[in-house]
């Protein structure tokens, strides 16, 4: 029994950590904002950067959406990777730059993204803009992400969120408001503390000098979580930008959800487990706040499965109390659950109420209990290779 108590002692210490962090985060959320808007006025040379798989239906509204907002000093990049449809033609008839890349076993956005890189490495811009090939940009994104990596010189990551469409189903709604956690609401509270936040995939903004000095031909299944922390190693940990709105739809077809799940959650727990604790450690060792605010960040795992370990440990807690007699390992999970649970409430009333309805929040619990065979998979079948999601024809 004494093994078992100490064991699980050392379950909520560790659990509490990214508890404080995500309440941390969606406190923060809620406050004001204090920062001052500037011009965002448009001059430095710019490459927007797409990297495309098979993307022949929806490339089309992207482009339009940026082209709106082109100015002379920007053009447009698509890398047609690995694509056996007409990704290409369809983005050429829209007069931007195109480049196609072919492999057998690299595949993946991030070694998409090295080969335009290395492509525009004969001429730089002075800054790169990466955005995927299914988004739609908000009023101003690209003068915007532009002007705040010239003013701060490192990594801007704008506020990319996901929606689900009106007749989607109540599990996709779910995780549309999980995603706006994850996106808006947790880089926001850092932001108000002045903290750096995650790179998340789409509406990233890179100087030169910085995106030319990290390897993106990785092939992580999580490659813009990796590359975050690759930068944060390097002093260049990301900026949040909430100004910058980029967004895109989630997949309604049960294959590329579950594509989409698999690939995001199962590389996020993996980065957790690989990077973790050696990133917290390493940065306290090199007393490198930008590092270890990132670490904490990464090591929140996915609401759903954060719930579910809590709800576990929180079972655990009573059979001990019964056992036992012991109150007060119960009472720090039961703290933990309270956390979360706040934490939840507090972020759909800022930022879910036009994505979920409370009554329709109040089946998270299925919702969680849906997931455990995900993180089970993790276990003994994780996916471990970039697949893309199958979208809706």
């Amino acid at each position: 029994m004494i093994v078992l108590e100490i064991f699980f002692w050392l379950a909520i210490v560790l659990i509490s950590i990214p508890v404080l962090t995500f309440f941390v985060q969606i406190i923060m959320s809620l406050m004001p904002s204090r920062n001052k808007s500037r011009d965002a006025k448009l001059t430095s040379f710019t490459t927007i950067l797409i990297p495309a798989h098979n993307e022949s239906t929806g490339i089309t509204e992207t482009l339009l959406s940026i082209k709106s907002q082109l100015t002379p000093n920007i053009k447009v990049l698509v890398v047609a990777d690995n694509c056996n449809d007409d990704t290409a033609a369809v983005a050429r008839s829209h007069n931007v730059e195109v480049i196609e890349r072919f492999h057998e076993t690299k595949r993946g956005k991030g070694f998409a993204l090295d080969y335009g890189i290395k492509h525009l490495a004969n001429n730089p811009p002075e800054i790169v803009l990466i955005l995927d090939a299914d988004c739609v940009l908000g009023e101003s994104t690209i003068s915007t992400l532009v002007h705040e990596a010239i003013l701060y010189k490192r990594p801007i990551q704008g506020l990319y969120l996901m929606h689900a469409r009106a007749d989607s189903p109540l599990k996709i709604k779910i995780a549309a408001f999980a995603w706006a956690v994850k996106n808006w609401a947790r880089p926001l509270g850092f932001h108000r503390l002045g903290l750096p936040c995650q790179l998340m995939g789409s509406g990233m903004a890179f100087p030169w000098p910085v995106i030319s000095q990290v390897n993106l031909a990785s092939g992580h299944i999580v490659e813009d979580m990796k590359l975050g922390v690759d930068l944060a190693k390097l002093k260049l940990a990301p900026i949040f930008c909430p100004k910058a709105l980029i967004t895109s739809e989630f997949p309604s077809s049960a294959e590329g959800i579950k594509t989409q799940r698999t690939r995001w959650e199962h590389g996020h727990i993996g980065m957790i487990v690989k990077e973790g604790l050696p990133l917290i450690r390493q940065s306290i060792q090199q007393a490198n706040l930008n590092m270890l605010t990132l670490a904490l960040d990464m090591c929140v795992p996915p609401l759903a499965l954060l719930v579910l370990i809590i709800s576990s440990l929180s079972a655990v807690g009573i059979l001990m109390l019964i056992l036992t007699g012991q109150s007060t390992p119960w009472s720090w999970v039961l703290l933990d659950l309270l956390l979360v649970a706040t934490s939840v409430i507090l972020a759909w009333a800022k930022f879910g109420r036009n994505i979920v309805k409370f009554s329709e929040l109040l089946m998270v619990p299925f919702y969680v209990l849906a997931k455990i065979p995900l993180y089970i998979k993790f276990v003994f079948k994780r996916q471990s290779e970039w697949v893309r999601s199958k979208r809706d024809n």
